[in-house]
């Protein structure tokens, strides 16, 4: 899958999502009605129709997929309601791989099954497990993080001004608001193999540890005053797309739509601004990727 993911490959995308941010955009500026939900109006659906588009899945079906994910995320959903939303998901998946199966297209659905059919097989269950992960994974995070992005940018205007000042800024930007809100903070569990000491403190050998991305990208030994957004930090080494070989697929593609979201919105929208204290705002806590679950605006 690395190959569907590259910059170089991601990096032809860029005039199509920059067609999608700015359909939406356009969209919020003809409405006559104020304020406009954020989530709903943009940093839901340009995340959600760009990882169709990328995966072959139709755009129609969005709140086929929002719908579900919104409740298995949420931590408030009985084990019953969880249990449901991810049947109903699988469900769609796969009758939507089955549908790829018989007409492939130029999409990355279409792609892997011709790769597999080349080596002579295809693993149907494993394309619906990796359409589960890359739709979900693909629309969730990057719309939790438009908005946030947003709250941020906007709750500390001396930081958006020198965004809005110099667009080159934008990059070191959207580093500083992953690492500052760390929004996918699940805790990993490790077992220690050998005896170990880490600032001082022992663990043996069998012992659990417990991490936290968060507290790692709020750490003060690495972060400077870790608890200000600081756009000019200039720092990558944080952990928002975690470490290692398991480090999130897709995190190109949504460094670029963050990138376009917030130098389109706030050129275009330079007014932009809360309609509501930050305080009021209906944040995310009772999920396990962190939002708000909505964002009035207005200009």
């Amino acid at each position: 899958m690395i190959g569907e993911f590259t910059v170089k490959r991601l990096a032809a995308l860029r005039p199509r999502i920059q067609d999608i941010v700015d359909h939406f955009i356009d969209d919020m500026l003809s409405t006559d009605q104020r304020p406009v939900d954020l989530v709903q109006a943009l940093s839901l659906p340009v995340p959600s129709l760009v990882i169709c588009e990328l995966l072959g899945a139709p755009y129609t079906d969005h709140d086929v997929f929002q719908g579900r994910t919104a409740v298995a995320v949420r931590r408030t959903s009985s084990p019953q309601e969880r249990q449901r939303a991810f049947a109903e998901l699988r469900a769609y998946l796969d009758e939507l791989i089955t549908r790829k199966e018989s007409e492939p297209g130029d999409d990355l659905f279409g792609r892997q099954i011709a790769r597999q059919r080349q080596e002579g097989t295809v693993d149907h269950a494993g394309l619906v497990s990796l359409a589960f992960l890359l739709l979900t994974a693909g629309h969730e995070t990057t719309a939790n993080m438009i908005s946030l992005g947003v709250v941020g940018l906007l709750s500390h205007p001396e930081q958006l001004a020198l965004v809005k000042a110099d667009p080159g800024r934008t990059p070191m930007a959207v580093e500083e608001l992953l690492r500052y809100f760390s929004i996918t903070d699940t805790v990993s569990s490790r077992l220690a193999t050998d005896d170990v000491k880490i600032a001082g403190v022992s663990i043996k050998a069998g012992e659990g540890v417990i991490v936290s991305g968060l507290s790692a990208n709020w750490d003060p030994a690495v972060f400077e005053n870790p608890a200000e957004l600081d756009v000019e930090r200039g720092v990558r080494h944080h952990l928002a797309f975690g470490f290692g070989p398991h480090q999130c697929l897709g995190q190109y593609l949504a460094r670029m739509e963050l990138q376009i979201v917030f130098d389109t919105l706030f050129r275009r929208i330079p007014t932009l601004r809360l309609a509501a204290p930050v305080q009021d705002l209906p944040f995310k806590t009772d999920a396990v990727i962190y939002g708000v679950h909505e964002l009035p605006v207005t200009w």
